[in-house]
């Protein structure tokens, strides 16, 4: 009788389409009653936010909410497969709204048109769980923050390059992200996706594992990843899993913490050793020499012409072929790749360097949009 009323909870659509679930015994009607009452916020609808939201909206989950303010590009269709090519430009959230209702009617999913600050933050109250997608370290501290100071488990994920990892953090009395990191790195340190590259299929495998868990998390099952951090070599397919306590001098959950409300989450930045420059101010700069560090079939892509090329990875042996008492100015993609050329250039006595802001895609997108992005 329970199973009676519990079935008809769900329309004759919904028991075929979720048939394969309630098949098993570990989910069944009540459990798939659990998805649909389910509120999932997914923070980033990029690389891994694609397959979780696909994932979860497949599976049932009743609500979702979607955190992101940027729009497709046409570089991001490589991994984020929950846009397609009519999409680009348009806004990621409403293009993931418009799919996922195309997946499954069944569902609401509610946007948030804006990058996730300590202003609004407090949208997290309202869901469940929290799947972070984001693909930098202010947000992704932020998001570990406000999961915990509203008591809502938080399901990491993040990708680079060939590498994955994914944990449960703020769970069941578990750690938190800063017990592993207390604090950001310097900025420029870690280069991110658009720098560094990331293999497509990466956040696909990475994604999925992160609904994977918060599915247990929903149905009460399994051994969720809490106190244990997953890394994933997509290379040596290889899975690899450490051990993840609770620091009791944790900033956030510690015994005695220092963080007790949400705050905007900053690198920590120091004192930048070079000078930094705008590419509206390059427009009108003269008597300099200017240094492309990227790869060269970045350079195939687009590049400023003028500019001498000396690759990243090359950067120390071809440094004499810079003169020290000329301005150099250094540019790459985005300008994390030049600041570290330039801390070396200061390094080696080198006064007069500066560093693009922005990179080559800023100088694009503000000064010459007849030239290709990437």
């Amino acid at each position: 009788q329970r199973w009676t009323v519990m079935l008809n909870e769900f329309s004759p659509e919904e028991l075929s389409r979720y048939s394969r679930h309630m098949n098993l015994a570990e989910v069944g009607p009540e459990g798939q009653k659990k998805l649909k009452k389910a509120k999932v916020l997914i923070v980033g609808a990029g690389g891994l936010g694609s397959p979780i939201a696909l994932y979860l909206a497949a599976a049932g989950v009743g609500t979702l909410g979607i955190v992101d303010f940027d729009i497709v590009d046409e570089s991001n269709l490589q991994r984020q497969v929950l846009y397609s090519v009519d999409q680009v430009g348009r806004s990621k959230a409403e293009s993931a709204k418009e799919r996922l209702l195309q997946l499954n009617p069944h569902i609401d999913v509610f946007i948030y048109k804006e990058a996730l600050s300590s202003k609004n933050a407090h949208i997290i109250k309202d869901y469940d769980l929290v799947l972070d997608g984001t693909d930098n370290f202010p947000t992704r501290y932020l998001v570990n923050d406000a999961c915990f100071l509203f008591g809502k488990p938080n399901v990491y994920g993040s990708i680079f390059r060939f590498d994955g990892q994914v944990s449960v953090f703020n769970y069941q009395d578990g750690p938190c992200y800063r017990c592993l990191y207390p604090s950001p790195p310097p900025e420029g340190l870690i280069p991110n996706c658009a720098e560094g590259g990331v293999l497509g299929v990466l956040p696909g495998i990475i994604g999925t594992i992160q609904v994977n868990e918060a599915i247990k998390i929903i149905l009460g099952k399994g051994k969720p990843l809490k106190g244990r951090f997953l890394l994933f070599d997509a290379l040596g397919m290889t899975f690899d899993e450490m051990k993840a306590k609770r620091d009791p001098e944790c900033a956030l959950c510690g015994d005695n913490p220092t963080i007790k409300e949400l705050n905007d989450v900053k690198h920590v930045c120091g004192t930048l050793k070079y000078d930094e420059i705008s590419v509206w101010e390059l427009k009108d700069h003269s008597d300099f020499v200017l240094v492309d560090v990227r790869e060269t079939y970045e350079r195939e892509i687009v590049k400023l012409e003028g500019a001498l090329h000396i690759p990243l990875k090359d950067f120390n042996e071809r440094m004499s072929e810079l003169d020290p008492e000329k301005e150099i100015i250094v540019h790459c993609k985005s300008g994390q790749r030049s600041g570290k050329a330039c801390e070396q250039l200061i390094e080696n006595n080198f006064k007069k360097v500066k560093n693009l802001k922005g990179g080559i895609c800023a100088w694009v997108e503000n000064i010459d949009q007849g030239l290709t992005n990437y």
